[in-house]
């Protein structure tokens, strides 16, 4: 039975992500920002106009999604009132309260990926390494679980690169995900990922280990600027000398390098 020191606790967290995410301010910039959208001339700069629209975006998301969680909560306490009448059931209790839990670890694991690159898209890597066949079959075992992973999670999922290995699985994969926050969930499954298991490609069958390599990149978008600042590039000039190579008839041609 649920009781009603467990539903204060979902109240807590309510206040405190209200805190966190600076509700009150969301609100007003969302107001002005959509006061922006309304300027008949914003489309003339697209650029500008995607970046506003997008900011829009994330702003409504966070409100949204913590107005679900007072309105999870709200019902919670409501059913719970219900249900010491009579008029509800243990059971419709302990449902709302999984919803209502559901909601705010949601809000809160979302809350957690604040960095400015973790909202976005995804490019994941897959390489087999050491292992030969038993590896490339690794590897194929993990492209083939972040692809459902994606699919599970309503990201559209393309297919970048595949290369098939030469008796099975694959040498390497190249994937994208794009949705909100496919970066800042995938971004810890970067590393070395490693097998171990009586290897059905070994005529012994012996205990085999197997290492396949992952890289998540965000995919970055056009409203994204990249300045860089004149101060921190170098240049380096070279000659090369005697015939051949980068000679042309004995003489010197120049070459140079940059250096950021």
């Amino acid at each position: 039975m649920i009781t009603i020191e467990q539903i204060k606790e979902l109240a807590d967290r309510r206040e405190a992500l209200k805190k966190y995410l600076d509700i009150d301010h969301k609100k007003v910039q969302l107001e002005e920002e959509e006061l922006r959208t309304r300027n008949p001339g914003l489309w003339e700069n697209p650029k500008e106009a995607e970046a506003l629209m997008k900011r829009v975006r994330e702003l409504k998301f966070w409100l949204e999604g913590y107005e679900k969680t007072k309105a999870a909560i709200d019902d919670l306490v409501v059913l719970f009132d219900f249900a010491k009448e009579g008029e509800a059931t243990e059971n419709e209790v302990e449902h709302q309260y999984d919803e209502t839990l559901k909601i705010i670890e949601d809000i809160e694991l979302r809350n957690m990926l604040r960095r400015e690159e973790d909202h976005l898209g995804a490019i994941m890597k897959i390489n087999s390494g050491a292992g030969g066949t038993e590896s490339m079959d690794w590897a194929s075992m993990l492209y083939r679980m972040y692809l459902r992973w994606g699919e599970r999670n309503g990201y559209k999922v393309k297919h970048v690169d595949y290369q098939e290995g030469d008796e099975a699985g694959i040498k390497s994969a190249t994937l994208e995900f794009e949705g909100e926050f496919a970066y800042g969930y995938l971004k810890s499954e970067s590393g070395v990922h490693r097998l171990v298991r009586l290897s059905p490609y070994n005529a012994n069958n012996k205990r085999m280990t197997s290492f396949a390599s992952v890289f998540v990149y965000p995919a970055v978008d056009d409203t994204i600027q990249i300045d860089i600042n004149p101060a921190d590039v170098s240049w380096d000039t070279f000659r090369s000398g005697g015939a051949g190579g980068q000679c042309e008839q004995g003489g010197n041609r120049g070459a140079f390098t940059v250096q950021l």
